[in-house]
């Protein structure tokens, strides 16, 4: 599974990073960006999650 954030769409509501901290990260800006682009089959769950509940779709997973 890849992950990655669109940066046009992204809100910085942070969603994502309580979720998976291990996958999203927060930068300094204030928006989300993943810090991997091969998602860890642990943490496949807790991606899927987040894609769903990001409240402007900015992630997309593959």
């Amino acid at each position: 599974m890849k992950v990655s954030v669109d940066d046009d769409l992204c809100g910085g509501h942070g969603v994502c990073t309580v979720l998976c901290p291990e996958v999203f990260v927060l930068e300094d800006a204030g928006y989300a960006r993943a810090v991997v682009e091969k998602v860890p089959a642990k943490h496949e769950a807790a991606v899927q999650e987040a894609q769903v509940r990001c409240p402007t779709r900015a992630i997309s997973v593959t």
